[in-house]
């Protein structure tokens, strides 16, 4: 019984360190080691879903290296075996699966985009959008769709149109109440309001409901509205009177997946720039002053 023990241990610590070691390696484009890595595992655990997911992260780093038909061959092998898998199991059962299905998707449009193959791209995206609207990889999917497709044309709109764009430059701020990188990213928003509201600068803070408030404890919405108002008073407050609003479809619409997503609106309510991610001061205003008008 020991034994069993120590030997499940051993395979709990594997499976934490396949997807960060996977991860790493594929980053720097070690592909061969990371490969290595991989089938040791598969070879004493399986295609578990840590398997699946750590496979995934072969396609990202692929496509971070620009080796886009080495990506395309990732993304292919982690679709092929997240699709076997889903024959046997609902797609979100459990985190990892929805990831690298996720994941092989991504690498799959923006790969195709690289090389010239955008609308393929986009019909790819609209296709798995269709396909897997009522699951968690909803949101992924988005993200990708807009990035390829947003930048110059309308914002979509915020809570079901009970937030309006003013006829001014907005700083659409999608953030999360758990998201250490949003926190980092509101003395830059503060700044930027000082230095630009003179000229029109608005922002608003989209956020939404996740199912749990501090400490990832389960909360009902009320309670985790109350847990949204206590972060923005204690990590925000430099940002008084700004909007934020509550509104998970605003989330999916908007494809924030990332957190914070910042999106930049010009005063005619179309979108100048689409960013997953966090930006410096220097960024944002130089794209701010593009929109601007001049004075």
């Amino acid at each position: 019984m020991r034994a069993f023990a120590v030997l499940l241990c051993a395979t709990a610590s594997l499976a934490a360190a396949l997807i960060p070691d996977v991860r790493g390696l594929a980053n720097r484009g070690d592909f061969a080691a990371a490969e290595k890595l991989l089938a040791e595992y598969k070879s004493s655990s399986g295609a578990t879903p840590e398997y699946l997911e750590a496979y995934s992260w072969l396609g990202r780093g692929a496509l971070a290296n620009k080796n886009y038909e080495k990506a395309e061959g990732y993304a292919a092998q982690s679709r092929e075996m997240a699709l076997a898998e889903l024959k046997k199991r609902p797609l979100d059962r459990e985190p990892r699966l929805p990831i690298a299905l996720g994941a092989s998707q991504e690498v799959h449009a923006q790969a195709l985009a690289a090389t010239g193959q955008r609308s393929e791209a986009v019909s790819f995206l609209k296709d798995e959008l269709k396909r897997y609207e009522k699951t968690s990889i909803r949101t992924r999917l988005q993200k990708n769709l807009n990035l390829l497709t947003l930048e110059g044309r309308p914002a979509p709109p915020i809570a079901a149109k009970k937030w309006a764009y003013t006829g001014k430059p907005t700083l659409v701020f999608l953030w999360a109440h758990w998201c250490g990188d949003c926190k980092a990213q509101a003395p830059i928003l503060a700044r930027l309001r000082d230095d630009f509201a003179a000229k029109g600068l608005t922002i608003v803070a989209p956020t939404r409901y996740y199912g749990y408030a501090a400490r990832g404890e389960d909360a009902t919405p009320e309670v985790e509205k109350k847990h949204i108002d206590k972060v923005l008073a204690e990590n925000y407050s430099m940002l008084g009177g700004m909007p934020a609003i509550v509104d998970n479809e605003t989330f999916m619409q908007y494809g924030s997946s990332t957190t914070p997503t910042l999106v930049m609106v010009d005063a005619r309510g179309i979108v100048r720039l689409y960013h997953p991610g966090k930006l410096s001061y220097d960024e944002l205003a130089t794209k701010l002053r593009e929109i601007l008008p001049a004075s």
